[in-house]
């Protein structure tokens, strides 16, 4: 097999979201959108729901289709794009439900299809998405006379446990939200880890289902293995990929990995991060092209078949933080050559 292979555990997302529900008295949806932050939405929603989730969180209607056909009527699936133009008939046929984000979706939303069930989302401070303030309180007492099944609100540095942004959001939400007689939802992932003033009704766990940061005791969920095409025996002083970007400083042995950053393996990696045989760390030399790395295997005692990027050794956000971004960035650029497996739940 000559592209990477992709390793999905199932039972290792559904002990991240027990373990996110134990730490709360409240319900505990689950967010998949993004195909699950990239490793397959109907299996992880299949999973979940087998553990006991019955909320379910997609970005935008379009993603909820698959997690209805997977699950059937049962479970509720919430839109944080709200109520959008050209929507209408899919909410309605798939059962949604949107979170209004304005007045002209509360409009849309009432004329179109009265009676269907609604979340309202707030702005707190983010200024991405929701009603802000002044606005809300315009139209607070007729929307909660329609009956929404949710308000909610999201944080914006809720993984600096510390940024006083944090309870400035919380007291915002609770002046905006205390006294209405519906459910509240405020906490991510990284509200949960806040602490019990901040999850309220409901929490929308995401990052940390998938095993990633702030959720620091999470349980592995992945691991990516690339397959050696060929190896190579250089002299010192020659030179590895595009733009002659890394010679060797001795006799060295390069093996060529197949995998690139048509793959999720951003370029930005380049030079910074290590391949494993085993325990045994080998780094990433040269520029990442489209499909291809070059790997430093000098130092093993023989030539592997596959080296491992993500594993015991290597998390997602470790790679994050070599190419200076996030783990929810790597795992939602995941290419669709891997050759993936998902075992579990």
């Amino acid at each position: 097999m000559s592209t990477g292979r992709l390793t999905i555990d199932l039972d290792a997302v559904v002990a991240n979201w027990r373990a996110l529900d134990g730490m709360t008295q409240c319900k505990t949806a689950a967010v998949v959108k993004a195909n699950a932050y990239g490793l397959g939405a109907e299996n992880v929603a299949k999973a979940l729901f087998k553990a006991g989730a019955r909320k379910f969180f997609v970005a935008v209607a379009e993603e909820a289709a698959v997690i209805r056909q997977a699950l059937g009527q049962g479970p509720e699936i919430l839109v944080f794009s709200g109520h959008m133009r050209g929507d209408t008939d899919m909410i309605r046929e798939l059962n949604l439900i949107p979170m209004l984000n304005a007045i002209d979706q509360m409009a849309q939303h009432f004329e179109t299809l009265p009676g269907h069930p609604f979340g309202i989302q707030l702005d707190t401070g983010m200024n991405r998405l929701g009603m802000e303030p002044q606005e809300w309180a315009a139209v607070a007492e007729l929307v909660l006379d329609q009956g929404p099944v949710l308000v909610m609100s999201h944080l914006a540095c809720a993984d600096e446990p510390d940024h006083p942004m944090n309870p400035h959001q919380l007291d915002v939400f609770r002046q905006l939200t205390d006294g209405i007689n519906v459910p509240r939802s405020l906490a991510a992932t990284g509200g949960i880890l806040l602490g019990p003033d901040y999850h309220f009704d409901l929490t929308r766990p995401g990052i940390g289902l998938y095993g990633g940061h702030p959720f620091e005791q999470a349980t592995p969920v992945i691991e990516i293995d690339l397959p050696v095409v060929q190896v190579r025996d250089l002299a010192a002083g020659e030179v590895v990929g595009y733009g002659n970007s890394w010679q060797a400083e001795r006799p060295s042995k390069i093996a060529t990995v197949s995998g690139g950053y048509a793959d999720g393996i951003f370029r930005a990696f380049s030079d910074r991060v290590m391949l494993f045989h085993g325990d045994q760390p080998c780094p990433l030399v040269g520029r990442v092209s489209m499909d291809l790395l070059t790997v430093d295997i000098t130092d093993l005692a023989e030539t592997p078949d596959r080296l491992t990027l993500v594993g015991p050794h290597q998390s997602v956000d470790d790679l994050a933080k070599a190419g200076k971004t996030i783990g929810y960035e790597v795992l939602t650029q995941l290419g669709a050559r891997y050759g993936r497996r998902t075992y579990g739940k």
